[in-house]
């Protein structure tokens, strides 16, 4: 079994900052990447950021500048620093990762149970 455990969304005013945590558990073998997405109201999900093992990142344009994605390899977690929060940001943020199970010969991907993250006044 695996599973992807997350933390850290809440209500936040215009401008403010929080910080995500989505910590993988379970038989793992390996990751191989890591990334966050978010489906706000009335919209597609979106890749947000997104890792990969070695370190390369990727961004929405929406979220560049403001938004960082790092990872712990040695607690299988990845987390996304997010500062100078917009009301548009507001969305369900979804963690992802593709893992290799112990005894498996592929990756599959894992998703989160999302997290609410509302930016308002």
């Amino acid at each position: 079994q695996v599973q992807l455990v997350e933390s850290g969304g809440g209500l936040v005013q215009p401008g403010g900052s929080l910080r995500l945590s989505c910590a993988a558990s379970g038989s793992i073998f390996s990751i191989y990447a890591m990334g966050w997405y978010r489906q706000a109201p009335g919209k597609q999900r979106e890749l947000v950021a997104a890792i990969t093992s070695g370190g390369s990142t990727n961004y929405a344009d929406s979220v560049k500048g403001r938004f960082t994605i790092s990872r712990d390899n040695a607690k299988n977690t990845v987390y996304l620093q997010m500062n100078s929060l917009k009301p548009e940001d507001t969305a369900v943020y979804y963690c992802n990762a593709d893992i290799i199970r112990v005894g498996g010969s592929y990756a599959r991907h894992y998703w989160g149970q999302g997290t609410q993250v509302t930016v308002s006044s």
